[in-house]
Order: C-alpha cells, then sequence, then structure tokens
C-alpha cells in the first residue's frame, strides 16, 4: 500500500475514534450531567430544601426555597430527585396581596409555581427532615413520603433557610435542628454511602456554629453558610424600607435573604457547566458583604477540594445561560437601607400595619397591641436571662457572659445534652425561642462551658421566668393605680396634681378627642426607644398643649408604654 493509502487510513481511524468518544460522551451528558464539572457523571444529583419558618412575617424564607427549586428544575434535576419542606401557609395566606403567588424580589416572578408539596404544615420537623436524608421511608410521617435514595455515585445538594441562633436552626413548630445531632445524621450518611459529594447552604443568623468545630474535613462535604457561628443574617428587599429598589409595598415584609438572593440570583444569570463553587462562594461573599455593619461574613466548611467542582455537578445548569445568557431573573444591588435586623422584622411589620390603618380602626388598636406586647416580651426574655445567668453561676457581674464566645474554630459547646436541655427549659419556661429570644443560646452554651449544674440551671431558669412575671403584674398594677390617684409617676404625692407639674417631669395629653392627663419623668424623652415607639403608634410627636405635650394615640398603648419604662427605672 502506498504512504498516501496508509495516511488515508489513519486519518479514518483518527476520525472514527473522536466521533466514538464524542457520542460516548454525549451519551453521558444525557443521563443528568454537563460537559464541565462531570464529577458523578454515572451517578444522580439530588436535593433537599427546607424552609424551617410559618408566618407571613417570614415569607421570605419559603420565597428562598421556591426559587431554588425552579433553579433546580431548570437545570435538569427532575422532580422525583427533589425534596421539599415548606410549612406552605404563605401563598394562600390572606395577608399575600397576590393569592397563589410568592416572589423573591420586587416585581419578580411567581416562583412558587410547580413546586412540588413533598413535607408541609406539622410535617416540617426534625425526625422527618433526618429520616429524608438517611432514606429511612419507614420513619417519615405526614408528607409525600419521598426520602433520598442517593447511593455512592451520586452528588447531593442541602438548602436550608430559617431562623438560627448558636448551635441550632429552627423548625415551624418549636422544634431544633442542634448543630451535634444535624453533624452526626452526615456522619451517617458517609458510613452508609449515601452520597459520592454533598454541598450544603445555610441561610440563618450564626448558622457558622452549625459545623465550626464539628463538620469533618474527610467527609467530601462542602457547607458554605450565611454568616459566621457569632453573627446574624440579614434580610432584604424589605419593603416600606428601602427606597433604592423596586417598590412593591402592599407585601410589607421581606421579600429575600441577602445570601440567598445572592447565591440564586448568580445561578440565574451563569451558565453553571463553566462556574466553580469557589466562584459562586466569592461572588456571594463580596454581594453579602457590600455593609460591614448590618451584613454577614459568608463562611465554608469541610472539604475544601469541592470549591474546585463545577455547580452543575449539584444543581444543573440552565440551558438558555450557555456563555451567560440572562434568563428572565435579573440582579439587583444589594442597598444598605434595605437591610434591617431579622430579629426586628416583626416589629417592622406591625409598624407598617399602624402607620396604613385608619385612627380608631380595629386593625390599628390591634397592631398596636400586638406591637406592646412583642416588646414587653423582649423585655422579659432581656431580664430572664440576666437572672437566669445570675442564679446559675451565683455571680452578680454575668452581662460578659451574654457576648462572650469561644476561640475561632472550637464547636460551641462540649456537653451537647446540658445545651439541649437549658435551651428547652427556656423556650418553656420563657417563651424565648422565637427570633428575639434566640439571640441568647449562646449564653446558655457559655453556663454549660463553666461544667455547672444542669438541673440547678434548669431550676435558676424556672426560678428567674416566676420572678419576671409577678414583678410585671404588680408594676402594672402599682402604677396604673398611682396614675389614677393623683400621683406622680415616681410615687410622691402632690396635692395639687391636676394643676402643677413636679420639677424634672412634664405634662403629657394623650388621646385623640378626649384626652387624658398624665405626668411623666422628662428623662423618658431622651431615651431613643421610647421616641422611636411613640413616634410609631403616635400620629404626631410632640405638639404642644397646655404646657405640655400631645400624644395623640390610644390611653391604653400610652399606659402600656409608660409601664414597660417604668419597670425598666425600676430595675436600675
Amino acid at each position: 500500500m502506498s504512504p498516501l493509502g496508509h495516511f488515508q487510513i489513519l486519518v479514518f481511524l483518527y476520525a472514527l475514534l473522536i466521533f466514538s468518544a464524542e457520542s460516548g460522551k454525549t451519551q453521558l451528558l444525557n443521563d443528568n450531567d454537563t460537559e464541565s464539572g462531570n464529577e458523578g457523571a454515572n451517578g444522580t444529583r439530588w436535593a433537599v430544601l427546607v424552609a424551617g419558618s410559618k408566618d407571613y412575617t417570614n415569607y421570605r424564607h419559603q420565597a428562598d426555597i421556591c426559587h431554588a427549586y425552579q433553579i433546580l428544575r431548570k437545570g435538569g434535576l427532575k422532580d422525583e430527585n427533589i425534596i421539599v419542606f415548606m410549612y406552605d401557609d404563605i401563598a394562600s395566606s390572606s395577608l399575600n396581596p397576590i393569592p397563589g403567588v410568592i416572589i423573591n424580589k420586587p416585581d419578580g416572578e411567581d416562583v412558587y409555581k410547580g413546586v412540588p408539596k413533598d413535607y408541609t404544615g406539622k410535617a416540617v420537623n426534625v425526625e422527618n427532615f433526618y429520616n429524608v436524608l438517611l432514606g429511612n421511608e419507614t420513619g417519615v410521617t405526614g408528607g409525600s413520603g419521598k426520602v433520598l435514595k442517593s447511593g455512592p455515585n451520586d452528588n447531593v445538594f442541602i438548602y436550608y433557610v430559617d431562623h438560627g441562633a448558636a448551635g441550632l436552626l429552627v423548625m415551624p413548630n418549636h422544634e431544633h435542628v442542634i448543630a451535634h445531632d444535624f453533624n452526626k445524621v452526615l456522619e451517617k450518611m458517609h458510613k452508609l454511602n449515601r452520597y459520592n459529594k454533598m454541598v450544603i447552604y445555610v441561610e440563618a443568623c450564626e448558622s457558622g456554629s452549625m459545623f465550626e468545630g464539628l463538620l469533618k474535613n474527610n467527609l467530601n462535604i462542602l457547607a458554605v453558610t450565611a454568616a459566621n457561628a457569632k453573627e446574624n443574617s440579614f434580610p432584604t428587599y424589605c419593603l416600606g424600607v428601602d427606597t433604592y429598589l423596586p417598590s412593591a409595598p402592599e407585601f410589607e415584609t421581606c421579600l429575600g435573604d441577602v445570601f440567598s438572593i445572592s447565591w440564586l440570583e448568580d445561578s440565574d444569570l451563569h451558565d453553571m457547566s463553566k462556574e466553580t463553587l469557589e466562584k459562586q462562594y466569592r461572588i456571594v461573599k463580596r454581594r453579602t458583604g457590600i455593609d460591614a455593619e448590618r451584613t454577614s461574613h459568608v463562611c465554608h466548611f469541610g472539604t475544601e477540594e469541592l470549591l474546585k467542582d463545577y455547580l452543575v455537578s449539584y444543581i444543573g445548569t440552565i440551558p438558555e445561560n450557555e456563555n451567560f445568557t440572562l434568563t428572565g431573573f435579573t440582579s439587583s444591588p444589594i442597598s444598605k437601607s434595605g437591610l434591617v435586623n431579622p430579629r426586628d422584622i416583626p416589629l417592622l411589620y406591625l409598624q407598617r400595619k399602624i402607620q396604613k390603618a385608619p385612627l380608631e380602626s380595629p386593625e390599628r388598636k390591634e397592631a398596636e397591641k400586638k406591637l406592646f406586647d412583642e416588646m414587653n416580651h423582649r423585655k422579659h426574655i432581656d431580664y430572664s436571662i440576666v437572672e437566669i445567668l445570675r442564679l446559675s453561676l451565683k455571680k452578680t457581674n454575668v452581662l460578659d457572659l451574654l457576648t462572650s464566645t469561644r476561640t475561632t474554630g472550637q464547636p460551641l459547646v462540649d456537653d451537647w445534652d446540658c445545651f439541649k436541655t437549658l435551651v428547652k427549659s427556656f423556650e418553656n419556661y420563657c417563651g424565648a425561642t422565637v427570633e428575639y429570644g434566640l439571640k441568647y443560646t449562646g449564653a446558655l452554651a457559655n453556663v454549660c462551658n463553666m461544667e455547672v449544674d444542669v438541673k440547678h440551671t434548669v431550676s435558676a431558669i424556672e426560678q428567674a421566668s416566676n420572678q419576671e412575671n409577678r414583678r410585671n403584674r404588680r408594676y402594672e398594677t402599682n402604677i396604673k393605680d398611682r396614675l389614677i390617684s393623683g400621683e406622680s409617676s415616681d410615687g410622691s404625692r402632690r396635692a395639687n396634681y391636676q394643676n402643677e407639674v413636679p420639677r424634672g417631669h412634664l405634662a403629657v395629653y394623650v388621646g385623640r378627642e378626649e384626652m387624658q392627663r398624665f405626668v411623666i419623668p422628662t428623662k423618658y424623652l431622651e431615651y431613643p426607644e421610647f421616641r422611636v415607639l411613640m413616634d410609631e403608634v403616635a400620629d404626631e410627636f410632640g405638639y404642644e398643649h397646655e404646657g405640655g405635650i400631645h400624644i395623640p394615640c390610644e390611653e391604653s398603648v400610652f399606659e402600656e408604654i409608660l409601664i414597660r419604662y417604668m419597670s425598666s427605672d425600676k430595675k436600675k
């Protein structure tokens, strides 16, 4: 055969080899993967999405989860491989201005349509969550029964959105995903070969405490958290707060969270077959940290090698986004003015209700009462935690324990049984493990780290709660009696009280048509919280009237606020 003939045969064989390779690669790509980052190409991608809250004021959590579902579906994951936990009380809520629709940003698309209702209502609980992860079909109750059926060749993505605190994530019905327990479940999944690689995204306050010092680096698990172990994460798109972002004031709540919308909107825009986990981590970290005072530090834990993986291996990629083509979603900058403390969302919501409701309307009175109740409950929690520390440690100076933390890299606590017992007792006696009270779980961990007697501390929790309850009732009765009997607010009798104002006091005329005259210490007007609260309940604060000031709000509301600050003075 001539040299030319040999060359032609070689060219033909080479072309055949290339064609076979491309055909094989195409077959692999059709099996739930893409060309770039094809780790686990012979396996299946699974996802577990969890919104661990309920109620309309927590709208943003279910919105984040629904948005994530839409990305996964467009990215090629099948419904049979996506498991969704959400209370499902937002879309149908009477407070939702667009019934049946959930959005994740102002003027955003509906992200609720098509979301599977695997575990809703009371089925959103810790036991079901753990059993789903472990693939235990006989252990789940009240839901679709769907569990992870992943194996050693499959990649798993877990996305958890909720309120959090030092050492825990919250579930809707006063349950907690405890950091130690969650990591034990992950270790068991690894031992049972339930996955090849796993990525976990967590949106919650102090979410770094779920993994710091706990998640081993040899489990092939990468966890990314919205915050470190010591700080809040933050909501955004909070309507009525931000004048920079597009407006949709009818929602009267926050539509998303900074960390969450950062990774979600990045995934909406980019080709995930060309973007690594590390690249998204850096994008999200930069966007989340725009305001050093009011945003959080995104962190990662576990197996760092997974940062080199392409996102497509876990969440898929939207075909239309090849070469970064935009989709219907667009990314909005985070404005500083659009960020609020997540623990203050209930206050923000009630303040908006008061501002919008007509004067004397039942809606306004109800919102005013709820606002006072919430503020009073917060004072109850603040007082109780200080008393708990004093009684359990038999010390008077305990304020440092409210904020002190362990060295970076250490787990929150060594004795997790102690921690769980104290958190449960704090909840039972003080009603504390809702948004505001969660901030004190770190203080309870500090008590455990001092190796105190657990039973003694539980007794201290009960005693502190009972003291505060009695104290509130006593001061409420005494102060109202003094106001009615003609005494000044500091308890000293004045014969000419109706015509004279004691030194250091101010006359306040409360009401809208018929006004009731009160005399309060002038210093109260210097308290920022007092002025802010009065600004919210009063139509116009500081209008001069007969040598004093006029506060046109309900008399009962003013009395309740006054009682709160009188009680605060007695503490001092």
